[in-house]
């Protein structure tokens, strides 16, 4: 069982993410979790660092680009990046915003009692699983990145990005993705062409899949029913990848959708366009 605080119950009503069309650029969204988009005029192509990562950068209208992912923890404020190893400060600010909250409730069974509180060898397990999934994370490739996402599954946002979780009263880490219903077993595309870096059972998100798209631009996608594809295959946009499960830690089938910027978790909302549209 799910419980919103009221304001995120009268989102959730209102919201359908069956039709979003595509977006063929990312939006700027100057918050924690959102994205900068920061203009040079260097005649090559800059060498762009924030957080001591390596940042997208990309060439439009004869500027280069630097996408920038925020991550949620950061504070507001100005922000410094790096640009040919010299120190720029105050390159663009962030602004603060307030997430809601999210109850989650899971039945007291010995399996969800270990996923909310997991004793000494699922510890290990999870401790391993984190350095496997940061080391997939740090992938980087130069080639040009595919940046026109489709999403990934048609569906009903249950919960968006960004949320404050609680399971079973107690406070875990913010909603990192995008939490789409959908019935098991319903297809899950690649939203853009990309190459599988992971996939794999991991103790929390279950059955995954991630996909990098070029330049620190990576997807990933949690609690699948069965997954399709294997380490190293390049898949298409549009291509089934898998299906939508309850694997790891979920309280019924849904995909669990998250998009990495710059190693740092960002809101694939801002991928797909007019999605504020969607939210009215």
């Amino acid at each position: 069982m799910v419980s919103f605080n009221q304001p995120l119950k009268l989102l959730m009503l209102c919201c359908s993410l069956f039709s979003a069309p595509i977006a063929a650029f990312p939006q700027q969204q100057l918050v924690p979790g959102g994205i900068a988009i920061i203009p040079f005029v260097d005649t090559t192509k800059p060498s762009i660092r924030y957080l001591d990562s390596p940042v997208m950068t990309i060439k439009k209208n004869s500027k280069w680009l630097a996408i920038i992912g925020i991550p949620l923890s950061t504070q507001a404020g100005p922000q410094p990046i790096t640009k040919n190893n010299r120190l720029l400060l105050e390159t663009f600010s962030v602004f603060q915003k307030d997430y809601p909250a999210q109850y989650i409730t899971l039945p007291k069974t010995d399996k969800n009692k270990r996923l909310i509180n997991p004793n000494p060898l699922d510890m290990k397990r999870i401790i391993r699983e984190k350095e496997r999934l940061s080391l997939a994370l740090s992938t980087w490739s130069n080639r040009l990145p595919s940046l026109d996402f489709v999403l990934p599954v048609q569906g009903r946002l249950s919960s968006p990005f960004g949320l404050k979780r609680f399971f079973n009263q107690q406070a875990r880490k913010p909603h990192s993705g995008l939490d789409i219903a959908a019935p098991q077993g319903s297809p899950v595309i690649a939203p853009a062409d990309g190459i599988v870096i992971d996939t794999g059972g991991y103790f929390f998100n279950g059955n995954t899949v991630l996909i990098d798209h070029g330049q620190g631009l990576i997807s990933g996608y949690f609690h699948l029913h069965k997954v399709f594809i294997n380490i190293g295959d390049s898949v298409s946009q549009g291509q089934k990848i898998a299906e939508v499960g309850s694997t790891g830690r979920a309280t019924g089938p849904h995909l669990h959708w998250n998009v990495y910027l710059n190693k740092t978790k960002v809101d694939p909302a801002y991928f797909i366009s007019d999605y504020t549209h969607h939210l009215k």
